[in-house]
């Protein structure tokens, strides 16, 4: 089941003003597939397991955010944040959609239904990559981050993430379900105004992150992935 709502707000995260210092270079040609998800959905688990399957392709990047409006229906998703819902809901008013689950946004440019495996593999295989090469590279002061030139204004999202996680559910629709899910989003910064090569704080050994790069109409530029350090 999904749920579908009217759409409006911004990310409300909080901003962080880098510090330059130097950082090593990567290649572009990822692409990036934002899940919007919840426990309490029961058509979410198999957009679940279609993103963490993609995410092992070298090429895609993704991220779950937990949403919390299905938090009154009988089960509270111990991973969903407001500030999710309402990254969700500023994609919508840029792409003129639908606030629903599961929903999946690909670099920023295209909303589709997270668990329509057809529809998901076709709109990753017309995405054009992103043309900014991003590097992120974990130092004892924290990640150190490259970006390329842009000839614009770019801002930034750094999503920190658990590479997987498993959930008993004991209410609403997902009751008695064992869910696995992946690359659950647990903390996110919008990064203000970037600048070529900047330090981010450290990350755990056993979290990943990544880094957004957005132009003015949230459509994915430049990204890169830091997996969790056992997976490095």
């Amino acid at each position: 089941m999904d749920r579908r709502g009217f759409l409006t707000a911004s990310l409300g995260l909080p901003v962080f003003s880098p510090t330059p210092t130097l950082a090593a270079g990567a290649g572009a040609g990822t692409v990036v597939l934002e899940l919007f998800t919840s426990q309490g959905c029961s058509s979410c688990p198999p957009a679940d397991a279609l993103l963490g399957e993609l995410s092992r392709r070298p090429n895609v990047i993704g991220l779950a955010w937990h949403v919390d409006y299905w938090n009154g229906s009988g089960w509270r998703d111990p991973y969903a944040k407001r500030e999710w819902t309402e990254r969700q809901k500023s994609y919508a008013s840029h792409l003129r959609g639908e606030v629903y689950t599961p929903a999946l946004v690909v670099n920023g440019a295209e909303l589709v239904v997270g668990s329509d495996r057809a529809a998901v593999l076709r709109t990753i295989d017309k995405m054009i990559p992103p043309p900014l090469t991003v590097a992120m590279r974990r130092m004892s002061a924290g990640v150190e981050v490259t970006i390329g030139a842009s000839a614009t204004p770019v801002m930034g999202v750094f999503a920190v993430y658990d590479q997987e996680q498993t959930t008993q559910v004991g209410a609403g629709e997902n009751l008695g379900r064992r869910l696995v899910e992946y690359r659950v989003v647990r903390e996110a910064t919008r990064l203000g105004p970037l600048t070529a090569q900047f330090i981010l704080p450290v990350v755990a050994d056993r979290q990943g992150a990544v880094l957004l790069v957005q132009d003015a109409s949230w459509r994915v530029i430049g990204a890169a992935d830091l997996p969790p350090a056992s997976l490095s």
